[in-house]
């Protein structure tokens, strides 16, 4: 009778690894944050800067913050989300017009990721965490400066302001404004303060372990370690931690296949029907599998990290090409460091309770 509840236990896990999440109107919000996306995009495009395009992302993802929110209670989420990609992206662009790479980024990263964390935990950023603002940093980093780093920002940050526009203006329609309405924030004190500590340790471990890892070996592209190796640190307990992480690994695998379909040369490639087109082909996919990864989201985080993959290396090929086949193997061994590394993390530096403040009315907290 023993071995019955371990048995059962691990089914339970397997069944949630793979079901769904109820819906809850997904696609309003992938909609607004598709939009969000796509009109920065494409007038970097009509401009003939698609290059820019990674700064324009990262800044319309503060369209994926307070999507069941009202729109009062969004807004100051995504104000609150707005501040943490854009730090992310300033920090990025600044190391990458510096040329300060390698340890420099994996120290730096690691150290604003403990910060993100504890920030996080305070303003209860849904989707947990610092994650977008980490990735946001490596990813600029990460190729070269075309343009000097206020150009970058302002990119950033005229898109993450449409993308509050897009946001706020389903309120247009019924003007309801709810006086002394406000979003829950935790004050870090006592005990609270404690966890917070550990939790964002436990961030600039997993991401400064990833990442050493990353220039140890000589990848090209560390902060993807680093990015993946924060997944796991934003569940909500030891098996949803787990979970993401696993979800991460067999998600972006997935999402490899659709780049090398996209990158790889052969007969089935997009590219190939459209020559002299491509930067046009890669932004309009972008936009597409960005409505993919939110239309996702909060429902499996392994099908939305199928669609995510093709957005971060789409975006990256766009800023600065490279090999295809190299961009996917690194991709690959990182993705499995890093969520490997954070997986462990958790793991041996648990806490008692949990770190973060359970959302009001028990809902579970967001991926």
């Amino acid at each position: 009778m023993k071995g019955v509840v371990p048995v059962q236990s691990v089914l339970q896990h397997l069944r949630q690894l793979h079901s769904l999440g109820p819906a809850n109107n997904d696609h309003l919000s992938a909609w607004r944050v598709a939009i969000s996306v796509a009109v920065p995009s494409l007038v970097l495009l009509l401009l003939g800067r698609p290059e820019l395009t990674i700064y324009a992302v990262f800044g319309a993802l503060t369209g994926m913050y307070g999507r069941s929110e009202p729109h009062q209670l969004r807004l100051k989420h995504q104000l609150q989300a707005a501040l943490v990609l854009l730090s992310g992206v300033t920090v990025g662009v600044v190391l990458s017009v510096n040329g300060l790479h390698s340890w420099w980024l994996v120290g730096i990263e690691a150290l604003l990721a403990g910060v993100g964390s504890v920030y996080s935990d305070k303003v209860r950023l849904r989707p947990n965490g610092p994650f977008f603002g980490i990735l946001a940093l490596g990813a600029c980093a990460s190729v070269p400066a075309a343009v000097p780093w206020y150009v970058a920002l302002l990119i950033a940050a005229g898109s993450a302001a449409f993308s509050l526009l897009v946001g706020f203006g389903g309120w247009v329609r019924g003007r309801a404004w709810k006086p002394g309405a406000a979003r829950p924030s935790t004050r870090l004190r006592g005990a609270m303060r404690r966890r917070a500590a550990v939790h964002a340790s436990r961030y600039v471990l997993a991401v400064g372990t990833a990442g050493t890892i990353g220039v140890l070996t000589g990848s090209g592209h560390p902060h993807w370690a680093m990015a993946a190796a924060a997944v796991p640190l934003a569940g909500a307990d030891l098996p949803s931690s787990v979970h993401r992480g696993i979800h991460r690994i067999m998600g972006t695998f997935l999402g490899l296949v659709i780049v090398a379909v996209v990158l790889l040369p052969g007969p089935w490639a997009p590219l190939h029907f459209f020559p002299g087109a491509e930067a046009a082909v890669l932004a309009l996919l972008v936009i597409t599998f960005q409505f993919g990864t939110e239309l996702f989201m909060t429902r499996h985080y392994g099908l939305a990290m199928v669609w995510f993959t093709p957005v971060i290396l789409l975006m990256t090929q766009l800023a600065s090409p490279a090999d295809p086949q190299v961009l996917i193997v690194e991709r690959a061994i990182e993705t499995v460091v890093g969520a490997g590394t954070g997986i462990l993390v958790v793991v041996l530096i648990r806490s008692r309770r949990n770190p973060r403040p359970v959302p009001a009315g028990g809902a579970a907290a967001r991926p």
